[in-house]
């Protein structure tokens, strides 16, 4: 199984969230999965890696060449792959995943989250998000997001888009056990009335 794992860069966060990290990487690695990631070196993406490396994991890391430029990518893995841009990095991170792995994260891991859920709502993307709420790190996005769907910007149904998992030995039972995303996701992207 290929994960797709979207991480934070800061490495100035509470360290419970890079142990969570670093034990998703490794947890991943024991479980065979092939881990696709940012392919940083610090914070939450070097922690994953870290992890995933240390238990025997393979690992993809798809960095911008800019990223590259200061050096930011991860020395010891070994299959890193240099795109142009962030659109290419996330366009090359979701394709051919068999699941989506959300850690906690800022801006960024927000956006390529968001790109994520909206191509599931699309009929883009079918399988499984999953967001590690660390912390309760999710909660709040959680709780925004039904109010979204309360003030019809979304459907009810939507909200099955995505699902919480609050450890680390959750997510891949959660993965394994979601279903697949109806096909006919377009049939009701629009909001209902």
């Amino acid at each position: 199984m290929r994960i797709c794992v979207y991480a934070a860069s800061s490495r100035y966060c509470d360290p419970v969230y890079l142990d969570a990290a670093r034990e998703l990487g490794a947890t991943l690695a024991r479980a065979n999965c092939q881990v696709v990631y940012g392919g940083g070196a610090v914070g939450l993406m070097g922690a994953l890696a870290d992890g995933a490396l240390e238990a025997g994991g393979e690992v993809i890391g798809i960095i911008p060449r800019f990223m590259t430029e200061v050096e930011w990518q991860h020395p010891g893995v070994a299959n890193l792959e240099v795109v142009e841009d962030m659109r290419e990095r996330k366009h090359k991170l979701l394709t051919g995943s068999d699941a989506v792995i959300a850690l906690p994260g800022g801006s960024g891991t927000l956006e390529e989250l968001f790109e994520a859920i909206t191509l599931k709502r699309l009929g883009i993307y079918f399988n499984p998000i999953v967001l590690l709420n660390v912390r309760d790190f999710y909660a709040p996005l959680q709780a925004f997001m039904q109010q979204v769907v309360a003030e019809h910007f979304m459907n009810d149904e939507h909200l099955q888009m995505w699902s919480l998992v609050n450890s680390v030995a959750e997510a891949l039972p959660r993965i394994r056990t979601t279903p697949r995303w109806c096909e006919d996701a377009r049939a009701h992207a629009a909001v209902k009335a």
